[in-house]
């Protein structure tokens, strides 16, 4: 029988609290049962397991950067979302680092589909009307730019990569922002690669697998 006062939803911040607490590799059904004061067996009546707890956590984490996001955005358009988008995402890693790093674990598509996941990506579209990059197919690569070095840079902060170093990251962070800001600003209305095919130029085969065009050859 499952026990009074537990469901999926306080286990899952259960987890997420573990998580933050001692990082996203230490939330196990076991572990969980014994920070919740039950047995593992009676867990089962409301989690399929350790890898279900875990993809709880990641949607539970994605769901709180949406809110967030979204609330910082309210108002803001160009750089000053960029900002908002890059610092609030940074804030929350740091303040949820378990919850954080369990937002960046893939999940299939089915999961992603239900998550709060195509949400990130409306707020990620909001922030590019403000630098007119409307065209779908642009609009998902500036997407991935976006996101990938805001992402990419909190990764690596969260990491520790730059604890031995100076300037300051808060520094770093500044200029991530301006290098975004500029980029969206400058955004070219086709790819490079097309570009170049349409002036004449012929790529070479390590340019072209740069741009996408053709496979590494093996070897």
């Amino acid at each position: 029988m499952p026990r009074a006062g537990l469901n999926p939803s306080i286990l899952t911040m259960a987890a997420a609290d573990l998580a933050d607490s001692e990082g996203i590799d230490a939330v196990t059904v076991t572990s969980l049962a014994r920070q919740v004061g039950v047995s593992t067996p009676s867990l089962y009546a409301h989690v399929g397991g350790t890898q279900d707890l875990r993809v709880r956590v990641a949607a539970l984490a994605i769901s709180e950067i949406a809110d967030e996001v979204a609330n910082a955005l309210a108002g803001r358009a160009g750089r000053d979302a960029v900002e908002a988008l890059a610092y609030t995402i940074r804030s929350y890693a740091r303040r949820h680092p378990g919850r954080y790093a369990a937002s960046r674990t893939p999940l299939d598509p089915e999961t992603a589909a239900a998550s709060a996941g195509p949400r990130h990506a409306g707020l990620l579209r909001a922030v590019l009307r403000g630098y007119e990059i409307t065209d779908t197919a642009e609009s998902v690569h500036a997407i991935r730019v976006l996101s990938g070095l805001i992402h990419g840079v909190v990764d690596l902060e969260a990491a520790g990569s730059f604890n031995h170093s100076d300037p300051p990251t808060d520094t770093s962070w500044l200029r991530v922002v301006d290098v975004l800001d500029a980029t969206l600003r400058s955004w070219p209305p086709v790819p490079t690669a097309q570009r170049s095919t349409e002036r004449g130029f012929t790529a070479t085969h390590h340019e072209r697998v740069r741009h996408g065009l053709e496979p590494p050859r093996a070897g």
